[in-house]
């Protein structure tokens, strides 16, 4: 999402200044015009307030699947975030939440998410806007590409969770309605829903993807039983491809209320135009 964001701005002639741990893994970053790339370790003491000097607007996109750092990640960080921007005197934060995220969510992901957002509307002396995409799909993206991927090897595929429901939001859609939202007044305390045109479930999107790649397998979905069995085996396994707490975050359908469209007037793409340009390579 980061580095569609980042050609977003650059491409409207925005300045950027991008921290990153390890520099060099930044590099797609470095050749863009107007962008900074830093090596900064943001969870150091006055290193967030250093950052923001001179800025107008902060982005935060920083997120984990690691359960241990839930609180950490998701709730502490947005919370330095929105001091260090009191303490720099940049009113304008946008943060990326997550579609479900809610108190009394069933999954700790999801419920950290929700304290995170509540950490950064409710900071004072800010003009925030919270967005939160379902699953986001595009040329990087490490949901349809690791089916794709797992349908070079695997003739059939085992699906935990196959009724789950989601509404895949193409990456550039939310580069732009992020993008769009700097400048606009109306956005300052609000949260945004950001889905695609289209539901699917879990399996049917495995489907997609297998016969988009040129490889069509027989995906098999499991109970709940078995569903819980394989995240609980696969948690520990290295990559992490799933937890439990991912199946527990499956439990609540993962799309937008009926009507529900991108912010700003903007027009939400169809998987269906643009998955098969990248998962055919």
């Amino acid at each position: 999402m980061g580095r569609h964001l980042v050609a977003e701005l650059v491409r409207r002639g925005i300045r950027v200044s991008v921290p990153s741990r390890r520099r060099e893994r930044a590099k797609h970053l470095i050749v863009l015009p107007t962008v900074d790339v830093v090596e900064a370790d943001v969870r150091a003491a006055g290193t967030l307030e250093s950052l923001l000097r001179g800025c107008d607007a902060v982005v935060n996109l920083v997120g984990t699947f690691t359960e241990r750092d839930f609180d950490r990640v998701h709730v502490e960080l947005p919370a330095k975030i929105a001091s260090a921007c009191r303490a720099s005197g940049v009113r304008r934060f946008l943060h990326v939440s997550a579609l479900g995220a809610a108190e009394d969510a069933p999954s700790a992901y999801q419920r950290s998410k929700a304290r995170g957002e509540q950490a950064v509307l409710g900071a004072e002396g800010i003009d925030a806007t919270v967005f939160r995409p379902s699953v986001v799909f595009g040329p990087e993206d490490r949901f349809l590409n690791l089916f794709a991927r797992l349908a070079r090897f695997m003739p059939v595929l085992a699906l935990a969770c196959p009724r789950a429901r989601f509404q895949p939001v193409y990456v550039g859609d939310v580069a732009l309605a992020m993008a769009e939202s700097l400048d606009e007044p109306r956005a300052h305390g609000k949260r945004y829903d950001l889905c695609g045109p289209r539901e699917y479930t879990l399996k049917q999107l495995v489907e997609y993807a297998c016969a988009a790649s040129g490889r069509r397998r027989l995906v098999v979905g499991l109970p709940p039983g078995l569903s819980y069995l394989q995240a609980w085996v696969l948690e520990h396994l290295p990559g992490r491809l799933m937890t439990r707490d991912n199946v527990r975050s499956m439990q609540v359908p993962n799309v937008c209320p009926a009507g529900c469209t991108l912010p700003f007037g903007l027009q939400a793409r169809a998987l269906e135009a643009l998955a098969p340009a990248y998962l055919q390579a």
